[in-house]
C-alpha cells in the first residue's frame, strides 16, 4: 500500500472527551490494581513506534487518554495528523509518572491502532479516485461507540463522510419503501417531516426505482449492486433528466473495482469496509525506567 501525507486534519469531533472517558471508565474501572504496585513517584519515558507502514490518525484521542488520567504523564509528537509513516518510525514519546504512563498505555493505543488503520484505508481507497471527480464516502457500519472517531478517521484519510447517524439525513431502503407504499410516498415524507437542509437518499435495485426516485425528487439516488453498464445507464438516465440527484454506488465495493465505477460517471462511491473491516495497525510502546 503507497500511503501519501493529507494535507490538513479535519475538525476533531466534539465528543472526543466522552469517548476517551469511557474507554478509560472500561479499562480502569475503580482503579489500576497493578499499576499500584509501583512507587508513587517512580518516573520514566516511553516511545511508541509503527512495526508497518500506516497513516497517522488519533494523536488527539491519545493526548486527551492522559490528560484525562492526570498524573504528569505527557506527550511529545514526532508526527504529524494525516502523515504517512514507515514501519519503525517512532511516533510519540511519553514522559512522567510511571503509574500515569502505565495504566493509559492500553487505551492511548486502543485509539492509536485503530483511527490509524481506519485513516490508511480510507486513503487507499481515496487515492484511487484521484481525478475521477467521484467522492468516497464511508458509512454507518462503525465500531459501536466509536463512530465519530472512525468517522474522523475517514476525513484524515481523504474520504467523505455519509450521515453520521439517523438524524442528520434520510436514507430510504426496500422495507422503508414497503411501508410507505412507494418510493414517492417515502419521499414526499420525508420532505415533509425532515425540513430543509436534509438530504433525502433511496436505495434503488433497478432503472425503473431510479426514475421514480428521480421523479419523486430525491436528492440522491444509491444504486444498491448494479452492474457496471447498469451503472452507466443509470448516469445517463439522471442526465437525460437534468441531473436532478447525485448518484452513488454501493455494495461490494472492492479495491480493485472502484476506479472502474467511478468511470462510470456516479458522484459517491460508498464503502464499509474501511470502517468495519479494519485491522488494527500494529504498535509497540517502548519503556525506560528512572532509577530509583
Amino acid at each position: 500500500m503507497s500511503l501519501a501525507a493529507v494535507s490538513s486534519a479535519p475538525a476533531i469531533p466534539a465528543d472526543l472527551a466522552q469517548q476517551v472517558a469511557a474507554a478509560l471508565a472500561e479499562d480502569v474501572g475503580s482503579g489500576d490494581l497493578t499499576a499500584a504496585l509501583i512507587p508513587p513517584t517512580k518516573t520514566g519515558r516511553a516511545t511508541v513506534i509503527t512495526r508497518e507502514p500506516t497513516l497517522v490518525c488519533g494523536m488527539p484521542y491519545v493526548t486527551e487518554t492522559f490528560r484525562q488520567l492526570g498524573g504528569g504523564a505527557t506527550v511529545s509528537w514526532s508526527a504529524t495528523e494525516g502523515e504517512a509513516a514507515v514501519a519503525n518510525q517512532p511516533l510519540f514519546r511519553l514522559e512522567g509518572n510511571a503509574r500515569a504512563m502505565l495504566t493509559g498505555e492500553r487505551t492511548a493505543l486502543n485509539f492509536l491502532q485503530l483511527l490509524c488503520a481506519t485513516a490508511a484505508a480510507a486513503h487507499a481507497y481515496a487515492a484511487e479516485l484521484e481525478g475521477t471527480g467521484c467522492r468516497l464516502l464511508d458509512t454507518r457500519k462503525t465500531i459501536p461507540g466509536l463512530r465519530t472517531a472512525q468517522k474522523y478517521a475517514v476525513r484524515v484519510g481523504g474520504g467523505h463522510n455519509h450521515r453520521i447517524g439517523l438524524f442528520d439525513g434520510v436514507l430510504i431502503k426496500e422495507n422503508h419503501i414497503m411501508a410507505a407504499g412507494s418510493i414517492t410516498a417515502a419521499v414526499s415524507a420525508a420532505k415533509h417531516r425532515s425540513g430543509v437542509g436534509v438530504p433525502v437518499e433511496v436505495e434503488v435495485e433497478s432503472l425503473e426505482q431510479l426514475r421514480e426516485a428521480i421523479d419523486a425528487g430525491a436528492d440522491i439516488a444509491m444504486l444498491d449492486n448494479f452492474s457496471l453498464s447498469g451503472m452507466r445507464e443509470g448516469v445517463a438516465l439522471n442526465a437525460s433528466r437534468g441531473k436532478t440527484l447525485k448518484i452513488e454506488a454501493s455494495g461490494g465495493i472492492e479495491m480493485g473495482s472502484i476506479r472502474e465505477i467511478a468511470a462510470t460517471g456516479v458522484d459517491f462511491i460508498s464503502v464499509g469496509g474501511i470502517t468495519k473491516h479494519v485491522r488494527a495497525v500494529d504498535l509497540s510502546m517502548r519503556f525506560e525506567w528512572e532509577a530509583g
